[in-house]
């Protein structure tokens, strides 16, 4: 993953979160304690919940402020974009990326999975939980 994005999603982490002292049950904005002096602070998000650290800040931005990259969407239409439309067999004409897809599903899979490949090394996608989810980087970027 790129660490200047992992870097960039943290401090967003931060920003938007504050310190929470799970002992004195208080909020700690200057980052110490005020009634036990800790500096072992949790963080807080209003509404959302409070744990120490911040990657599941970071998760919940992003499930809540991103929509997932929808690559089959995204495949389908470079498809579309480098084949015609309609495919003609005999005398019947077929929507061509439905017949592919429907002809032989493991070569459209085979296929995708190169799409998703490319897109992760151009860096037109990101994922921030070894490739279980992907987003599109513009709009990570687009949070800063």
């Amino acid at each position: 993953m790129n660490t200047e994005i992992q870097m960039k999603l943290e401090k967003l982490a931060f920003e938007r979160s504050t310190p929470f002292c799970y002992h004195d049950y208080i909020e700690c904005p200057t980052g110490r304690c005020t009634k036990c002096g800790s500096d072992d602070l949790m963080r807080s998000m209003t509404g959302v919940g409070c744990e120490y650290g911040t990657s599941w800040i970071i998760e919940h931005i992003l499930e809540t402020e991103l929509t997932t990259a929808n690559l089959e969407e995204s495949f389908e239409q470079s498809v579309r974009d480098c084949y015609p439309e309609t495919t003609k067999v005999g005398w019947m004409e077929f929507d061509t990326v439905t017949l592919m897809k429907e002809m032989d599903p493991i070569s459209w899979r085979c296929a995708l999975s190169e799409y998703e490949s490319q897109q992760e090394s151009e860096g037109n996608i990101i994922s921030l939980d070894n490739g279980n989810t992907y987003y599109w980087l513009h709009e990570v970027e687009a949070l800063f």
